[in-house]
């Protein structure tokens, strides 16, 4: 996977797997890409690595494989990315295209967010932490999108649509996430900062404007999501 990611004139993320849904459609006519959606998603819920979501993503799932494909067997849905476990990305829609990832939604007095946004899945459950490389691959495709799209605000699926859905989830650490993308770096972990310098580390962050909005984590229950 390469390191260094570029959107060409077709929306697509040039070396990244490409497995074209049919879920998409045209944009609205001048309308500007300036959001972003953050997702989580896992087929058979619980299980990571497998060809569900792909499938769920092609109308290609076979309501037989698993008690719970039944479920939302005909459901049509997809998301522009998807990053697995690993940090291994894959495109299912051109950024240009609208993807079926939002639903009902809103945001900022604007509805049908789908029609001005990007989504992108975390491979997750809402119930376990997600990965570092998770974090490090999505802070890198957000930095290369925002460098190609006038994305103002990032956001998760419970931001655009309470009450209705939970994802990205409790579990998803929106403060790293924020640090990995001004700093560029994943932020170090072995060893414990002595208090006064986390305070006052803590204080500086606060002043510090990172040219975009991302919301708040949400403190709710967290559950199940699929699309």
């Amino acid at each position: 996977m390469p390191q260094r990611l570029r959107i060409n004139n077709e929306g697509l993320v040039e070396g990244v797997r490409f497995i074209p849904s049919p879920n998409c459609d045209e944009r609205p006519a001048a309308c500007a890409i300036d959001l972003l959606v953050i997702h989580y998603i896992s087929l058979p819920p619980g299980a990571f690595g497998g060809t569900g979501i792909i499938e769920h993503f092609t109308n290609r799932l076979d309501p037989s494989a698993h008690p719970f494909y039944a479920s939302i067997a005909g459901v049509k849905v997809s998301a522009h990315f998807l990053i697995r476990r690993d940090g291994g990305l894959i495109q299912f829609v051109p950024c240009a295209k609208r993807a079926w990832h939002a639903g009902k939604s809103s945001w900022k007095g604007k509805t049908r967010c789908n029609d001005f946004s990007i989504g992108i899945e975390m491979e997750g459950t809402g119930e376990v932490p997600f990965t570092a490389a998770q974090y490090r691959r999505l802070a890198t495709l957000t930095r290369v999108l925002q460098a190609r799209y006038p994305i103002r605000d990032i956001a998760g699926h419970s931001d655009v649509a309470p009450g209705r859905k939970t994802d990205p989830g409790l579990h998803f650490d929106w403060a790293r996430y924020r640090a990995l993308l001004k700093n560029k770096a994943e932020p170090q972990r072995t060893r414990r900062t002595p208090r006064k310098s986390r305070n006052r580390t803590a204080k500086n962050a606060k002043k510090t404007k990172t040219g975009f909005r991302t919301a708040r984590a949400p403190i709710r229950h967290s559950k199940s999501k699929q699309s």
